[in-house]
């Protein structure tokens, strides 16, 4: 039985740049976390030490200073690609390169003041591999909630169901969505197109009448596919953040759906892809 080197990759992970933009005395400012991941014709350093096709991940990092000093970040993907193809044009062993992107956001309050904000975070993903780019946006930790318009019933009974049935439920969760775009250049840009979509997922949370957070994900990703022609498919992670009414019988009070705690574990994760059916094949998940 032989031994082989399996699939490999490395980088420069987490690399945390600041690019303040000053237009007299308004400032706008971006804020990334940046991970590269490189992969190619890698097997010699892995096998016998040699790394001549080795570019440092050191060097990716002042990279990324670089490149946000010399090209500035008109958005997180338009970064991203930016330094994905640099890293594959620019490298002869290197034939593949992942660039992911975390973006904080901060509130404006004045000129040259700003307020990190507490929501969700933008995210980016782009894979390159010298004849295609492959865009991934996203978020995570987008928070919803409706107080009402969900129920859940009509489910399996086991002899291990203790769940009650109920037609009004609060419906909660932090949604963690990914969205792949048709080509590298969405209409009005990639800022314009991700708060397009943004708000397609929340209208379609609220407007929805939910059965089941299956449902109500689903509806999410059929909206953005519905308002965006650019993009091809969605990805889904909803965990179902439970708020339980809490007995308050023995005050001698009732609680008609209007006292809950709020768990935090465990909980439902439902996780979904709504996509066209005639999306191109994905780059891989490498």
């Amino acid at each position: 039985m032989g031994i082989v080197l399996g699939p490999n990759r490395y980088g420069k992970a987490q690399t945390r740049v600041v690019r303040v933009d000053r237009d007299g005395d308004r400032h706008s400012l971006r804020d990334l976390n940046v991970s590269v991941a490189l992969a190619g014709d890698l097997a010699a350093t892995h096998l016998t030490g040699d790394n001549s096709q080795v570019l440092p991940t050191d060097t990716q990092k002042n990279t990324v200073y670089a490149f946000a000093r010399r090209h500035g970040i008109a958005s997180a993907e338009d970064f991203a690609l930016l330094l994905a193809r640099h890293f594959v044009d620019s490298q002869p062993g290197i034939t593949r390169a992942r660039v992911d992107i975390e973006q904080y956001d901060w509130r404006r309050l004045g000129p040259h003041s700003f307020e990190r904000d507490g929501g969700s975070t933008r995210t980016a993903t782009v894979r390159y591999d010298g004849d295609r780019a492959e865009v991934i946006a996203g978020l995570s930790d987008l928070v919803l909630l409706n107080s009402t318009d969900s129920e859940f019933r009509g489910y399996v009974v086991d002899p291990y169901t203790t769940l009650p049935e109920t037609d009004d439920r609060i419906l909660a969760t932090a949604v963690d969505a990914r969205w792949r775009y048709a080509g590298t250049a969405p209409p009005g840009g990639f800022d314009a197109a991700h708060t397009a979509v943004r708000q397609a997922l929340v209208d379609a949370f609220v407007g929805t009448y939910s059965r089941s957070l299956q449902q109500t994900l689903y509806a999410m990703g059929e909206r953005v596919l519905t308002d965006r022609p650019d993009v091809v498919e969605v990805r889904l992670a909803l965990p179902n953040k439970h708020h339980l009414l809490v007995d308050l019988s023995p005050f001698d009070l009732d609680n008609p759906n209007s006292v809950f705690v709020a768990a935090d574990r465990p909980y439902g994760l439902i996780e979904g892809t709504v996509t066209r059916d005639d999306a191109p094949p994905e780059l891989g998940q490498w």
